[in-house]
């Protein structure tokens, strides 16, 4: 890593969890950060309902809430962004302090609760136009009366500028958000997301559904088939869970909010190949939570995953992880004696699948 960014990652880290993301979407907004000047090898290439991803590693959407920073995100090495969640309306999310986070652990604890400008805020800046594949995560306001209805309109709304679309129902900081992930509330939310997209003009986004890890095991078989059968295009496993496992600073297992980071690599994981195995590989799975190593990144596309995100990981470990996840993979592809990276997608899917964890939820 180039040292001048290794003490802006210190400088970071000193400062209060929130005000550190602030002070670094301004700083990307202002040009400043460090360019991928190295094209992507090739064999990373990977298309994807209609997409052609450069290379499989994204970012997570919170990063970029409101759709500020995409193209330099793009810039600096993403093969794809992902931002919001954005809602219909603007909404200023849960009272702070709501992001905390154990350098010691590499975990966050956030509630921050959809905070966003709003949707037609970002609708303008992704009206000019962002060189790269960039999905838009979809989300419902806070006080709606109507989270399906939310949906739907930003189905409506975003498509034009989305490179592909995320219904996400699993945060665990909007009350009653995750009740959408009930087989017969799904089905419901996703039968009029469908035809909110069938009748979009023209070419219509992909459409993937962000689960949480926080699912019972005997619920997944259900919910996966609501999913293949609603006519979306992939799954995202996972969100940020309720669950403790891994972490020792009691301040932050004492924290209300989803834990996102190292401690969540393992539950992640392990979802991601049960869905894996229960869509036999037929559905693209993008493969998030715990990202914080290139070893860690092969492991998702090992368990299942096509397409990888992260986020907290580059708070601990800076830009340069983007740079050594991708050459990891390249010679992992190379290993396998591959032109690509769709014998690795899944090999140990059985193996993640039966990993056991230890429950510690709160």
């Amino acid at each position: 890593m180039n040292p001048l960014f290794g003490l802006g990652q210190s400088l970071l880290l000193a400062l209060d969890p929130e005000r550190a993301h602030n002070l670094t979407i301004k700083t990307l907004e202002l040009g400043l950060y460090p360019r991928c000047l190295v094209p992507d090898d090739a064999r990373l290439r990977q298309t994807l309902c209609g997409l052609e991803f450069p290379n499989p590693v994204g970012i997570a959407p919170g990063f970029d809430k409101d759709a500020k920073v995409a193209a330099a995100l793009l810039d600096m090495g993403f093969g794809f962004v992902e931002v919001g969640t954005l809602t219909p309306r603007p909404q200023p999310g849960n009272e702070a302090p709501r992001v905390f986070r154990s350098v010691e652990d590499r975990a966050v604890v956030n509630r921050l609760g959809f905070n966003n400008e709003g949707q037609a805020a970002a609708l303008d800046r992704l009206q000019k136009g962002v060189p790269g594949i960039v999905g838009v995560n979809l989300g419902a306001n806070k006080t709606s009366e109507d989270r399906i209805a939310d949906y739907v309109e930003g189905v409506a709304r975003m498509a034009p500028v989305a490179s592909y679309l995320t219904v996400n129902i699993s945060s665990p900081n909007t009350p009653g958000l995750r009740d959408l992930q009930a087989p017969k509330e799904l089905a419901a939310l996703l039968t009029k997301v469908e035809e909110a997209r069938r009748a979009l003009p023209g070419t219509r986004p992909p459409l993937f559904v962000k689960l949480a890890p926080d699912l019972a095991d005997a619920a997944l078989p259900e919910i996966v088939g609501i999913i293949q059968g609603s006519g979306a295009d992939g799954i995202i496993v996972s969100n940020t869970t309720l669950a403790r496992d891994g972490l020792t600073d009691r301040t932050l297992i004492a924290e209300p909010g989803g834990l996102s980071g190292r401690p969540l690599f393992a539950r992640s994981t392990r979802m991601l190949a049960k869905v894996y195995k229960l869509t036999a590989g037929t559905m693209p799975l993008i493969g998030v939570g715990g990202i914080d190593s290139a070893d860690a990144a092969l492991a998702k596309i090992e368990a299942g995953a096509s397409l990888v995100q992260m986020y907290t990981g580059l708070i601990f470990e800076g830009p340069d992880l983007i740079a050594r996840i991708k050459r990891r993979l390249v010679q992992a592809v190379s290993e396998a004696h591959a032109n690509s990276l769709a014998p690795l997608i899944g090999r140990r899917a059985e193996e993640w699948a039966l990993k056991e964890l230890q429950e510690n939820a709160v």
